[in-house]
């Protein structure tokens, strides 16, 4: 585990601002937390099971659509499965974070408590040591914010019979909703692959079990993204029927170190005349 010394590294790292804005996260993650164990709790779970996958797992994103389709009476499988698919994410985090994730049992850790925060905080640091200050921060803070959110979600699901009329149940569509409208808004690739998505979703909730749309629904965004990827590139010019002009070539010979013809000459004095 990591020592003093090296949190207090971590800590003198980064400066006010960074700290304020980890701390801004892990109190959001909290909220969050206690939606997702209050959501499990009243859907019918035992208490221990959102407990265990808010240490075990550590991805909002999963636990809230495993918990969903569990609730919605959709099979533990697809539930699963719809959960792998969405932390397929961490594969190319992964490879964007390589150099600050570490290496040995650090690189076991690091994978576990590498999130969306803490990825997007550590790309937008240029410097080394400030992207793994800030990786490993966002992350262990995520990694105590998350199950102390479900601890508190959890019991307040089992002492109030309806948890919603708090509002809990909205907090988690609408963190959702605010991190990707910047997206949708300022992208029409991003809007028109989630209106795919969405249309999609929609349009098999009727036919397909709990869970299905929403497997569904994934491989439409990529499939859409990917063409409308392939729709605005721009083709590179063609110049292979392209010709010199004659006076082009003659300059082109007459710089090119080899001495001018007396007919290259008298054309460019008549050009010139």
């Amino acid at each position: 585990m990591f020592n003093i010394v090296v949190v207090r590294s971590i800590w003198r790292t980064l400066d006010r601002s960074d700290l304020t804005g980890i701390a801004t996260i892990c109190l959001a993650v909290v909220a969050i937390g206690v939606s997702y164990g209050a959501s499990a709790v009243t859907s019918g779970m035992p208490a221990w099971l959102p407990l265990l996958l808010s240490v075990l797992v550590l991805a909002g994103g999963a636990e809230f659509l495993f918990v969903g389709i569990i609730a919605a009476g959709g099979g533990l499988v697809a539930a699963v499965l719809a959960g792998l698919v969405v932390n397929a994410r961490h594969l190319p985090y992964g490879l964007a974070v390589p150099d600050v994730v570490g290496t040995g049992w650090r690189r076991l850790i690091g994978t576990h408590v590498m999130n969306d925060e803490s990825v997007a905080l550590a790309l937008a640091e240029s410097d080394r040591d400030r992207r793994r200050a800030a990786f490993w921060l966002c992350g262990l803070g995520v990694l105590l914010a998350w199950p102390l959110g479900a601890v508190l979600g959890v019991a307040i699901g089992a002492a109030v019979p309806d948890p919603d009329r708090f509002g809990l149940d909205a907090v988690f569509p609408a963190v959702l909703v605010a991190l990707a409208l910047p997206a949708i808004r300022g992208d029409r690739a991003t809007r028109r692959a989630t209106l795919v998505g969405a249309a999609v979703a929609a349009g098999t909730t009727p036919f397909l079990g709990a869970g299905l749309p929403v497997l569904l629904a994934l491989p439409a965004v990529l499939l859409a993204l990917g063409r409308t990827e392939d729709t605005t590139a721009d083709p590179e010019p063609d110049r292979t029927d392209e010709e010199p002009s004659p006076t082009s070539a003659q300059h082109a010979g007459m710089t090119s170190g080899r001495s001018p013809d007396p007919s290259e000459i008298r054309d460019l004095r008549g050009e010139r005349s």
